[in-house]
Order: C-alpha cells, then structure tokens, then sequence
C-alpha cells in the first residue's frame, strides 16, 4: 500500500498510569465534529467556539504558539501545519517528545519543549507565552483545566468519550477547527480513511475474523476494546473476539486486567501485544500465554515499548497511522492467514 501521498500532505518544510489509560482508547469512529462549532473561516481569524469536557472555549485569530498537554496531539499539530511550542512527554523520551515521523513534520522548526508526562508544570506552560493549550486526548481534571484557561484558551476532552477516548477523527476535526484549518484536516482524515478501505480491499480475509489488543505492563496483562489501536484493527475489518468483549462491562469500556486465571480471554486470530518493562517479565513469557492456541499457532506479534510500530499503532495519529499500516498490514496479514505452519515464519519475515 502507498503511503505516501498521505505523508506527504502532512510534511512541514505517574507514567504507568498514563500507558494502562491510554494504552489504545476508543474505537475509530465516523469523523466529525468531535464537538468542534466552527469550520475554516478563510484567512480572517474568526473565532470559533468549541465544545469540550468541561464546557466551551472561544479560540480567536489563529493560534501560532500552541502547546499540547494530551498525549498525542503534537502529530495532529504538526500535521496541519504548527511547530507547538510546548509537548508533554508520554513515553519513548525522543527529543522534543516527538517520534520520528512527527521529527519528519517538524522539519527545521525548533524542538518543543518538553513538558513532564506526570504531573502538569503550570509555571513552565505559562512561561511558553502560549495562545492555545490542547488537551483533547488527555484526563485533564476540571481543576487543572480552570488552572491552564487562566494562561491561555484551552481545549479539554473530547464530549461524549471517556478520558484518552476520542477517536483519532474527532481530534483531528477539534484541533482543525482551533488552528482555524478545518477543512485541511478533513482532507486529511478523508485520505487516512482511504487508505484503510484500500486495506480492506486488498485483504478481504479480515472481515469476519477477530484480533484483540492487549499490553504487558509491568508485567500485568491488559486488554483494549477502544482507542486508536483496537480500532486500527477494527478499521481493518477485524471483530473483537467474543470471549474478550465479555471483559468490558462499563459503559466506556475502559482497558480491563486480565488476571493469569483469565488470559484464555486473549485468544484471537491476530493478538498484538505491546510489551512495557523488562520481555522476561512479559506475559508473553510466562507458561499460561504460551499454552494459548494464538500462541502456539504463530498469531502473537509482540510489540516492544520502544519499536517504531509500538509507538505508530499506540499513538494513531495523523501522522502515525500511515506508518503503522505501512508497518503492520503485512505482519498482520501473516499472522490471519490461517495456516498454522506459516504463520509465525511469515511474520517474522514481515518485521
């Protein structure tokens, strides 16, 4: 699959906590406002106002010195055109807090800051004359968010979707619609989606079969019905397996532990697993997982916390999602392939 066309619209000249909450949340859903009450106005700077966790926020002009407090908006940023000022951390300590393919998008611009993943530093956001702060997929609290709209127009949770909750399409309509180019990225949004149907085209042998996400953390095992990651796998045609669904009983089926008794609950066609801490300490190592069919089978892909297709898959951006399919829909296509004797052969040929 091409890429590229995509990449290239987008090109510019307690931790533990924060990867079991957002460790892939929210299934990828129609896009939309997210929300967000305002499109492009042209090159005017009208005001738009958006819609939020914690009520509604005017943003005036256009923004230029933007920092984001969520975990992943600095791709959606940096897709549409804005080097952010400030960027909070969440995990692969990479320069400027960016991945490479956000480093790509920066071009010459100067790093971000780096804003700490644990606890907000008001002092240093405010220091960062800032006239946006976007916390769109983040937990801000109502406290932290009332702090930060005392130093600048600030944008909370997506409404209607648990904390770290809104598909990768409505944050792409808010912080569009905030940076005053909306319609730049609903073109983008549209191009990712194309992409996902060319997917589905090319490997009809998804539909119909399941695929679950699932992480060690720590060596704790965790599952994900939504998010940017369960709903890449979704996007690709995939069902959640049934065994699995049984897991989410709340209302936003937040990520579930799922104690050693229970991890006959990750059996799927295609089990990714994305691995946080020492790989002996994985679940992937212990006796219980390797007696899973997936497991005997060939269809585990580990994931390590730092590999690129860990972090394009756990991000699920604008800007990550093109890699990680580029990345991914060969592994996975080899592990869904239905032949047991090829699976994990195939796989590791993939990687």
């Amino acid at each position: 699959m091409d890429t590229t066309a995509v990449r290239q619209r987008t090109a510019r000249p307690g931790r533990r906590g924060f990867l079991i909450g957002a460790g892939g949340l929210t299934l990828l859903g129609a896009a939309g406002c997210g929300g967000a009450g305002s499109t492009d106005s042209g090159g005017g700077g009208k005001a738009r106002t958006i819609k939020h966790k914690y009520g509604s926020t005017e943003v005036p002009g256009t923004p230029t010195r933007v920092v984001t407090v969520g975990l992943t908006e600095q791709d959606y940023v940096l897709a549409l055109g804005v080097a952010p000022v400030g960027v909070r951390e969440w995990f692969g300590e990479h320069p400027g807090a960016l991945w490479p393919w956000a480093r790509e998008a920066l071009g010459d611009d100067p790093l971000p800051e780096v804003l700490p993943v644990e606890e907000l530093n008001f002092e240093q956001i405010a220091s960062l004359e800032t006239d946006l702060i976007l916390g769109v997929n983040s937990g801000l609290t109502k406290k932290e968010y009332e702090t930060l709209s005392e130093i600048a127009p600030t944008i909370a949770q997506a409404p209607g979707h648990a904390d770290f909750g809104a598909p990768w399409q409505d944050i792409a309509a808010i912080v569009g619609t905030a940076l005053n180019v909306r319609k730049k990225a609903d073109t983008l949004v549209r191009d990712i989606e194309k992409l996902f149907d060319d997917a589905r085209a090319e490997h009809p042998e998804f539909g119909g079969a399941t695929a679950l996400l699932a992480s060690s953390i720590t060596g704790e095992a965790w599952a994900y019905a939504e998010g940017p990651a369960p709903g890449f796998l979704t996007q690709l045609g995939f069902d959640l397996p049934e065994k699995a669904e049984k897991l989410f009983t709340g209302k936003d089926r937040a990520p579930v532990q799922v104690s050693t008794e229970r991890l006959d609950a990750l059996e799927a066609d295609v089990l990714l697993v994305g691995v946080y801490g020492p790989e002996n300490e994985s679940i992937t190592s212990k006796p219980v997982f390797k007696e899973l069919d997936a497991s005997k089978e060939g269809r585990v892909l580990t994931m390590p916390e730092m590999s690129e297709v860990n972090g394009a898959l756990s991000f699920g951006s604008l800007l990550s999602l093109p890699v990680a399919l580029d990345a991914m829909l060969p592994r996975i296509a080899a592990l869904a392939d239905g032949d047991p004797d090829t699976k994990a052969d195939k796989a590791d040929k993939a990687a």
